[in-house]
């Protein structure tokens, strides 16, 4: 009454072979690495050397070999700056949080500490907003 299906499910799974599969651990080193090396950019457009240095250990040691560094400058504000770098490092903080890396875990919230108190720092010191 049916005739049988002879051709593959294009739902089927995909041959093993056809492309090369990584692990969940060496996705999250590429993501890791890709947001220290972020990072990394921006703590050099601020000029701060012994952090950067910290962080391009960290990239070395991810992707085996030592990063690009680079003073390309984009004249942006120094807050602003301080803002992308925090937001960086936090992305960074949840990736080793979640590989299990203590030490890029410890540099990424440490490098949010520094960013949020120099935010702080360039802060006007008046009145809350919105305080009643």
């Amino acid at each position: 009454m049916y005739e049988p299906i002879r051709t593959p499910s294009v739902h089927s799974p995909a041959d093993e072979a056809d492309f090369p599969h990584r692990s969940r651990e060496e996705e999250l080193d590429i993501q890791l690495a890709g947001h220290l090396a972020a990072l990394l950019a921006v703590t050099d457009e601020l000029g701060l050397g012994p952090a950067g240095d910290r962080i391009a250990e960290q990239v070395a040691r991810l992707r085996g070999a030592p990063p690009a560094r680079h003073a390309a400058l984009t004249d942006a504000a120094p807050a602003s700056l301080h803002r992308r770098a925090h937001a960086l490092a936090g992305r960074a903080l949840v990736v080793a949080a979640s590989r299990a890396d203590t030490t890029a875990a410890i540099l990424s919230a440490q490098r949010m500490d520094a960013h949020t108190e120099a935010l702080a720092a360039a802060a006007p010191t008046g009145h809350l907003v919105g305080a009643h």
